[in-house]
């Protein structure tokens, strides 16, 4: 498997490419800490995770994958591009909290990601233009 990145990511224009770029398909229902579950829920809350969280989140300008014109209206996940388990926090990996690894999303596209399922993916709205619902305007 090879190690995906901001610099990378940052490369590819639209989001439905960088979706692909960072998609897992993974199964459901599987774990990745199982009963270590404690491990990321103490390391989500420590102060070192919630200031590169912050970070992130201004480096992304706030924005789903950090695509301008995807604006995050709530609240925003900060999702591993590499996903990480129990060993990574207890030998404090570079991958947990490097910026170069992160990236801001929101929950629809976090589990698309995850499950590779792009139906789960919040769809752009149709651009309208005068007269488009009227077609013996046109």
């Amino acid at each position: 498997m090879s190690i995906k990145c901001y610099s990378e990511l940052v490369c590819l224009p639209t989001f439905k490419e960088r979706y692909q770029y960072l998609r897992l398909d993974g199964v459901v229902g599987k774990e990745t800490f199982g009963f270590d579950r404690y491990m990321n829920q103490f390391f989500y809350r420590s102060p070192e995770w919630r200031r590169v969280r912050d970070i992130v989140i201004a480096r992304d300008l706030g924005c789903d994958l950090g695509v301008a014109g995807r604006e995050i209206y709530r609240r925003p996940i900060i999702h591993h591009m590499n996903p990480i388990c129990p060993e990574d926090i207890r030998e404090r990996s570079e991958l947990l909290l490097d910026p170069e690894y992160l990236i801001t999303t929101i929950h629809e596209t976090h589990l698309a990601i995850h499950y590779g399922d792009e139906h789960l993916l919040l769809q752009e709205p149709i651009e309208r233009r005068p007269n488009d619902t009227c077609p013996w305007k046109m």
